[in-house]
């Protein structure tokens, strides 16, 4: 036995005290988490009825959901709307990224900043203005047009596909313009300034050169706001279904919420995984060959700043107009909403009865309390486990050289894969069928949330862990201090810049969080978004749209702050 314990200790680099197991309780809790959820999800798709009866195996929900009529129209609206709205926010974002990283548009360094203000507002704020500004019979920019050209009929349709490849784009666009900027810096101009010292234009060199360059970048942007626009709750929830164009997010949430047919929402849920980690392969393989569009070597080189001339004042011009449609017209509409007694159309003789009473309603709401409270439980809960669980995962993977860590290390990256509402089917078949009584209560939703940003965690945590050198480890155990004192005194302090940055990103999408939450929550385990959909769903759009203002002011206060805390551990912008 003892031989056996040497030989286990030099293969793996442990040793066995009191980090076996930690790191076996965090080896567990990681594929509790990520593989669990996926066996019953599929176990789940071929059971009739719900989670707790006994019927046998079979295939009949796969049978009742591709053997409608509407099947192929679903995949074709679940198609069309991730396509376009993948293009729509990659067009905008990429062309957003190389105006302002190439180009001697003025302002950009404002421009560059509000850019990161979207990321803050949840989707389903953002969705719910642009049905108030292109209401067919209220919206602002409807009436407006009308009332200028003079037309019956109102000129855009909210509730239609176009619509809604319109809004989820525009808002995938910040995200999109965020990560091409980073490739854009990265880029060695070289091959462009060649190309424009031999006579090429700057439309020839963007299309020929730059664009080619970027391919890898582009590839996998694509791919990944294809994924998201899969996934994509809100919009399809808001629009599509008022317009009857449903998608397999929405027909998820219609066959639990009013047919009661989990293993229905169970087959479709499972085909939505497997598209979606088709996506993912995909982009693996990309990304894998992306070292043949190297430009980056150890040669230094300074960006080229292309001079766009008098057209320098028309970039200017769109970039006032894009942030005028991403953010300045959508809070105006809600915040114009949020004074008004009852929803109307912003004129000049409705300021007389603008008023604060749906701010002091909402304030005095238990039920808007109650969900501020378990928004804010459970984002600081997940975001701390989170980051702890994931610094743990990461030292396995990077320090020792136990078998198996490299299948680790995709496990907890798995739930990337897990569309929201596809572990939120997941989960109700676990948490239903196992004999653990958390469902309906704020537990299974910090369940939830840890579970999906796991892979944000991995990621951040990983990262920082490799730029640390074992010999402060070494050195630690040399003078005797045991695996906790060297993790919680050294390791732990200098991961924490990573740490915080994946801490304060968790939090913020902790709050926004709605497409599992939709189907896990109770009146117990109430959350702001949930509330807000309901209230929205009720009609209450003046109610809504002061807890909207008051969610944004919220969350952009509480990335002030958690900014303002991380710097002082390194962390930057």
């Amino acid at each position: 036995m003892q031989f056996s314990a040497h030989r286990l200790i030099r293969r793996t680099g442990i040793h066995f005290d009191t980090r076996l197991f930690i790191l076996a309780g965090a080896v567990l809790i990681v594929l509790y988490l990520a593989g669990v959820p996926l066996g019953f999800l599929l176990w789940g798709s071929l059971k009739v009825g719900d989670p707790q009866s006994a019927s046998p195996p079979t295939l009949e929900n796969y049978r009742q959901a591709y053997t409608d009529p509407g099947a192929y129209q679903l995949l074709l609206n679940s198609l069309l709307y991730a396509l376009g709205s993948s293009v729509f926010s990659l067009l905008l974002g990429t062309m957003l990224a190389w105006t302002i990283e190439r180009t001697n548009t003025p302002f950009k360094s404002l421009f560059s900043a509000l850019a990161m203000v979207p990321l803050i507002i949840p989707g389903i704020l953002h969705t719910m203005a642009w049905v108030l500004l292109l209401s067919p019979r209220s919206g602002v920019m409807n009436s407006l047009l009308q009332s200028i050209l003079g037309l019956s009929d109102p000129l855009f349709k909210v509730y239609s596909l176009p619509a809604m490849i319109w809004v989820q784009g525009l808002h995938l666009s910040p995200l999109v313009f965020v990560t091409m900027a980073a490739a854009v810096r990265s880029m060695d101009p070289a091959l462009e300034e060649a190309a424009m010292v031999s006579g090429g234009s700057v439309p020839t060199t963007v299309r020929r050169i730059t664009l080619r360059l970027l391919l890898p970048a582009i590839a996998s942007m694509f791919l990944i706001m294809f994924i998201r626009g899969l996934e994509s709750f809100e919009v399809p929830a808001l629009l599509g279904l008022r317009g009857g164009i449903k998608v397999f997010t929405s027909r998820i949430w219609l066959a639990i919420k009013l047919d009661r047919n989990f293993g229905l929402a169970g087959a479709f849920a499972a085909t939505l995984l497997v598209i979606s980690v088709a996506g993912i392969i995909l982009y693996n393989r990309l990304t894998a060959r992306a070292e043949r569009f190297a430009t980056v070597t150890g040669k230094a080189f300074r960006p080229h700043i292309i001079d766009l001339g008098r057209w320098r004042y028309a970039a200017g011009a769109f970039f006032i107009l894009y942030f005028l449609f991403l953010v300045g017209l959508p809070l105006f509409i809600l915040l114009w909403t949020s004074l008004n007694p009852f929803y109307s159309v912003p004129s000049v003789k409705a300021l007389s009865r603008l008023t604060l009473d749906n701010y002091i309603f909402v304030l005095n709401m238990t039920r808007a309390r109650t969900a501020i409270v378990n928004s804010l439980l459970l984002a600081i809960g997940s975001a701390t486990l989170v980051m702890l669980l994931t610094s743990i995962i990461s030292w396995i993977t990077v320090r020792t050289r136990i078998p198996g860590r490299s299948l680790l290390d995709a496990v907890t990256f798995l739930p990337i894969t897990f569309p929201g509402i596809v572990l939120g089917v997941s989960l109700i078949w676990v948490y239903l069928t196992l004999p653990i009584p958390i469902y309906g209560t704020l537990w299974i939703l910090l369940v939830a949330y840890i579970t999906r940003y796991m892979p944000y965690g991995i990621r951040t945590a990983s990262s920082s862990m490799v730029q640390i050198h074992a010999e402060l480890e070494e050195a630690a155990h040399i003078s005797g201090a045991s695996w906790l004192q060297t993790f919680g005194r050294i390791i732990l302090p200098l991961l924490r810049p990573g740490l915080v940055a994946g801490w304060i990103y968790v939090v913020i999408v902790s709050m926004r969080e709605l497409s599992s939450s939709i189907l896990l929550y109770s009146s117990r385990s109430l959350i702001l978004s949930v509330l807000i959909f309901d209230l929205w769903d009720g009609g209450q759009f003046t109610i809504v749209a002061a807890l909207s203002v008051l969610m944004i002011t919220g969350l952009i206060l509480l990335v002030v702050i958690a900014y303002g805390l991380g710097s002082r551990f390194g962390v930057r912008e």
